[in-house]
């Protein structure tokens, strides 16, 4: 099947907020503290604009939306950015989804300046880790100041 990733557009928004929604209970991700809470999830496509250096990235396998991951700013950080909402349905893992969202993800990240980038995420989302220590992440010992994420029980940061 054929992957295609593009920047999300507004008819991706109820869509995607369903996939970060599944996807965020699957693994426990709900309530408070949890990205799937964000008030933004509602209407992704308003939230990562190119003025703001952010994109969120859709993946399409076979037609069909599957999943999403964007880059933003951390705590309005000019170096440090943070990957946001990397969100995979079960139909497609384990197919390269993952790796080709954080790379176009981190490609954005390079083109926009930055020199760090964050993410958090919970220690049961063990793909997930593996991918992100495969892409040169590394484990922190707590989350970077700021980060309204306090659920999430791994953080880690990677140098552009």
């Amino acid at each position: 099947m054929s992957l295609h990733i593009r920047p999300i557009q507004a008819s991706d928004d109820v869509r995607v907020q369903q996939i970060i929604l599944q996807v965020g209970k699957e693994f426990g991700a709900i309530g408070e503290g949890f990205g799937p809470s964000d008030a933004e999830v509602a209407q992704m496509s308003q939230h990562y604009l190119a003025e703001q250096r952010s994109c969120y990235f859709v993946a399409e396998l076979g037609g069909e939306l599957v999943g999403g991951g964007g880059i933003a700013a951390f705590n309005h950080s000019a170096d440090t950015c943070e990957l946001r909402k990397l969100f995979i349905l079960p139909q497609g893992r384990g197919q390269g989804v993952g790796r080709q969202l954080s790379q176009a993800c981190l490609a954005f990240a390079k083109d926009q300046g930055y020199s760090r980038c964050y993410l958090d995420t919970l220690s049961n989302m063990d793909a997930a880790i593996a991918l992100y220590h495969s892409l040169g992440f590394e484990r922190l010992t707590q989350p970077l100041d700021g980060t309204i994420h306090n659920g999430c029980d791994v953080a880690m940061l990677k140098t552009l």
